[in-house]
């Protein structure tokens, strides 16, 4: 009898195990490319005050370009064709009116990965405000979901790094495109060439001075990059170099990468004595462990061509440092 009782309650926890893997769901490869927001909104939402907010704030400039460049681009359709092949957009931006007001979000609904957003609004003018107000959360929403994408690709073709993390005690991610253009003590600068113009990646560690405030720690940053520059990126004639665009004001903020502390900046480059120019972006380590700096930088020189997505792929690198 006890025989019989056990096999009964095998055979109900495996029909029940099976019923389970049953219903779970298939999710389909998400697709779209890096840094192209779908915007689910019908004709009329968009032409009107609703479509000039997520423009406004949404497809907002992004600072430290020397040329205007959306944070994404948007690709509008309405409600009624958001189907089919339509849903497998990796970033989604759905806003409609409804009879509750709020911002929701979703993780991998129709696809996978994938990052969707709901703002729904009583009116056409609390939907505005929604979407100002949460504009920095959904921006970082997005953005974050793209960096993940953006470096999962990275990893498909990868460079050789060793040289770089047996030198500097690091471990990143940098695509195969990519070669060494200079190697010194304690200094990588590692480029890959465009059409136009060559996409270029800094590695150098110096001395720790500690992050004691932001505004003083900046100062620091261009003054050390300057004198970085001027010493190892030399301009097209002798004599010319590298500095900081001091026309432009550079933004810096504090993160953190792979729990180190991490002080942002972005702005813009020159060539003194030249017509040369584009953005950078410098990231500083606070590498306490191993009392030093490590820095970051990713800088573009690529005449008449779009910077936005060649910066964000030396964003991408970057950020997939993790010091040993």
């Amino acid at each position: 009898m006890k025989l019989f009782i056990n096999i009964i309650i095998f055979a109900l926890a495996f029909f029940s195990c099976n019923e389970t893997a049953s219903k779970k769901v298939y999710k389909p490869q998400s697709s779209g490319n890096i840094n192209s927001l779908l915007v689910v909104v019908d004709d009329d939402l968009w032409g009107a005050s609703v479509g000039e907010a997520i423009r406004r704030h949404i497809g907002s400039e992004i600072y430290g370009l020397p040329q205007i460049e959306p944070q994404f681009d948007l690709r509008q359709v309405p409600k009624s064709v958001f189907s089919d092949f339509v849903r497998m957009n990796r970033t989604v931006l759905k806003v409609q009116l409804s009879n509750e007001d709020g911002v929701k979000f979703y993780t991998n609904p129709y696809a996978k990965p994938q990052k969707m957003i709901v703002i729904s609004g009583t009116s056409r003018q609390i939907l505005a405000e929604l979407i100002e107000q949460n504009s920095s959360k959904i921006i970082s929403v997005f953005k974050n979901e793209e960096l993940k994408e953006r470096q999962r690709r990275i990893k498909k073709s990868l460079f050789n790094t060793a040289a770089v993390e047996k030198t500097l005690g690091v471990t990143l991610n940098v695509p195969s495109v990519y070669r060494i253009a200079k190697k010194e003590k304690d200094f990588f600068w590692i480029r890959r060439d465009t059409k136009t113009g060559i996409i270029n990646l800094l590695l150098y560690s110096v001395p720790l001075q500690e992050f004691k405030s932001k505004d003083a720690f900046s100062q620091r940053v261009i003054q050390l990059r300057d004198s970085v520059a001027k010493q190892h990126i030399p301009g097209p004639v002798d004599g010319n170099f590298m500095t900081t665009e001091t026309a432009y004001t550079p933004f810096s903020f504090f993160t953190e990468i792979a729990n180190t502390k991490v002080l942002e900046t972005r702005s813009l480059w020159k060539i003194e004595g030249a017509f040369m120019s584009g953005p950078f972006i410098n990231f500083s380590f606070e590498d306490i462990k191993n009392n030093r700096l490590l820095v970051a930088e990713g800088f573009v020189y690529t005449p008449s061509e779009p910077k936005r997505d060649y910066v964000f792929e030396l964003e991408s690198i970057i950020k997939s440092i993790t010091i040993q």
